[in-house]
């Protein structure tokens, strides 16, 4: 299948950007609905047509948000700008919706309500909408429905797998590549003292963290330098005193840098690391520009990326080439995964942006091998001791 795909860090930036005037430049409204909905909508001018492109006039893309919502400086925001962007650019109504409650019933619920106030594609975010997929797919066959970070084994209904219906398009993202990266240049900046805070251990969490491992790893070997690894689930998306707690005892006890990785669940981090002057690293999207100074770097993927090539497939014409299909997007796919290479967003001091590029080759080319297995925790050598806390 031949993809149109848009760099990782240029889409990035094109979101970010549209933040500040998501639904508001050309007038917005929000109201409640009976689920509980958050919505807020805007129409720009018509974008023109080239007689395959769908007319935007009577299209419209809603976006769902799973267990969060669009200010989470995460996963939910970052897909409900790239959203804000696409429909900004190209003349498309769009609008958002949040579930009354962290169910599949009211995931369903908004879907409904979508359709029912005119969506013709419906952009979801996260394993959660994994249910909801499989009961609605039959039910609005005219309706497309993409979503993000969901796997085929996500898609299941009375606890049966279900086939993905043609108008359904889903993807993940070899998180271990993030990971990788970024425990690398950790160590390779100097660093031997490194946390992992998760989330819930969800497979993409986990595989951010052992790709985070073998990172560590791949670096303490070749340098020759001892590193020690705490490791831990929080077991929510979000910070809280308790969290923070634990992370102020890591960084008192000699913690350098922790990778926050899951929602909100930064804040705790960050919060521990101002009382200790540690370092945090960022998750899923640049995160620099909310943790401040103490964001080291970010470990992140191409939603925006995935999100544009399934919206241009559909006003295009050609979802046909991606619906009924689930992908898993790294590097050799294109600019799905890196850290941020901007001046303000690069906090290595040592780590350089070729010995970068040299590791992000050697991962497209396949010369470097990183385990995407998240049943086993990975292997390290004599120079990485893990500690894995239940």
């Amino acid at each position: 299948m031949k993809k149109k795909v848009v760099s990782l860090l240029l889409a990035a930036a094109m979101t970010t950007a549209a933040l500040a005037g998501c639904g508001s430049s050309n007038g917005s409204s929000s109201s409640d609905a009976s689920t509980g909905a958050d919505s807020t909508s805007a129409t720009s001018a018509s974008a023109s047509t080239d007689g395959e492109k769908k007319d935007a006039a009577g299209e419209k893309i809603a976006m769902i948000t799973d267990s969060g919502d669009i200010t989470d400086e995460s996963f939910n925001q970052i897909t409900w700008e790239t959203v804000c962007a696409y429909g900004d650019a190209n003349g498309v109504e769009y609008e958002y919706y949040k579930p009354a409650e962290d169910t599949d019933e009211e995931r369903i619920n908004s879907i409904d309500l979508a359709v029912s106030e005119g969506a013709t594609v419906v952009v979801m975010p996260g394993y959660l909408f994994g249910p909801a997929i499989a009961e609605e797919q039959n039910t609005y066959p005219d309706v497309t429905f993409i979503a993000v970070d969901v796997t085929e084994g996500d898609i299941v209904k009375n606890g049966k797998a279900v086939d993905l219906g043609k108008n359904v398009y889903i993807c993940s993202f070899e998180e271990e590549q993030a990971g990788y990266l970024a425990g690398y240049a950790a160590v390779k900046d100097g660093y031997t003292s490194l946390g992992f805070l998760g989330g819930i251990a969800v497979p993409a969490v986990i595989r951010f963290g052992y790709g985070y491992v073998q990172g560590i790893n791949a670096a303490a070997e070749e340098d020759g330098v001892d590193v020690n690894v705490k490791y831990y689930y929080g077991g929510q998306f979000y910070g809280d005193d308790s969290i923070t707690a634990r992370m102020e005892g890591w960084y008192a006890d000699g913690t350098q840098v922790v990778f926050a990785c899951g929602g909100g669940i930064w804040t705790s981090a960050l919060d521990a690391a101002e009382t200790h002057d540690g370092k945090v690293i960022g998750v899923d999207v640049d995160q620099r520009s909310k943790i401040g100074e103490r964001c080291l770097t970010s470990a992140m993927k191409g939603l925006p990326s995935a999100i544009n090539n399934a919206l241009d497939s559909y006003f295009s014409g050609n979802f046909s080439e991606l619906g009924g299909t689930a992908q898993q997007l790294g590097l050799k796919d294109g600019d799905y995964i890196g850290l941020p290479t901007d001046s303000e967003s690069w906090g290595f001091t040592t780590f350089t942006q070729d010995q970068y590029e040299t590791v992000l080759a050697g991962i497209r080319d396949g010369s470097i091998e990183i385990s995407s297995d998240t049943e086993n925790q990975p292997e390290v050598g004599s120079h990485v001791t893990v500690d894995y806390i239940s």
